[in-house]
C-alpha cells in the first residue's frame, strides 16, 4: 500500500492535513498521552475494519499489521514504543478512504486527551493553591 511520494508529501500521512496535524500533535504529545491515543486508535481500526468486512476478526487484523512491519524501521518517531508503532502502522495499512474516517477519529481522540490533561493540570494547581490556602489560615 506504500506508493511514491513527491517532495511535497514527504509522509505518508502528511497528504491528509487532518492527519498529518493529527500525527504532529501526537507526536509532541508526552509518552503516556501517545500511548492512551495509540489504544484508542487501535480499538477504533478494528471496529472499523471488522464493520467493512475488510476483516472478519481481530487476529486476521493482526496479521495484516505484522506483515507491514518492518522489523528493521526504528528510527520513526512513532517507532519507540510498540503500541504506538502498531497503532500507526494500523492506520497506514488501511485503504485511504478509511484512512479519512480514522484521521477525525484520531484528530478528535488527540484533542481530547490534550483537553483532559490541561483540566487535570487546572485542577491540580487549584487544589495547591487550596493547600496553600489552607496551610495559611491554621
Amino acid at each position: 500500500m506504500k506508493e511514491e511520494y513527491s517532495n511535497h508529501h514527504r509522509r505518508w500521512y502528511d497528504k491528509d492535513p487532518i492527519l498529518s496535524r493529527s500525527m504532529k500533535t501526537l507526536e509532541a504529545s508526552d509518552d503516556e498521552t501517545q500511548i492512551k491515543v495509540a489504544l484508542n486508535l487501535i480499538k477504533i481500526i478494528v471496529e472499523h475494519n471488522i464493520a467493512f468486512s475488510e476483516y472478519t476478526d481481530v487476529n486476521e487484523i493482526i496479521e495484516a499489521v505484522e506483515e507491514g512491519m518492518d522489523e528493521r524501521a526504528n528510527s520513526r518517531w512513532y517507532d519507540i514504543d510498540r503500541t504506538v508503532r502498531t497503532a500507526i502502522n494500523m492506520l497506514q495499512s488501511s485503504p485511504p478512504e478509511m484512512q479519512k474516517i480514522l484521521a477525525k477519529e484520531m484528530a478528535k481522540i488527540v484533542i481530547d486527551k490534550i483537553k483532559e490533561d490541561k483540566d487535570v493540570q487546572a485542577l491540580k494547581e487549584e487544589l495547591e493553591q487550596q493547600e496553600l490556602s489552607d496551610d495559611e489560615n491554621e
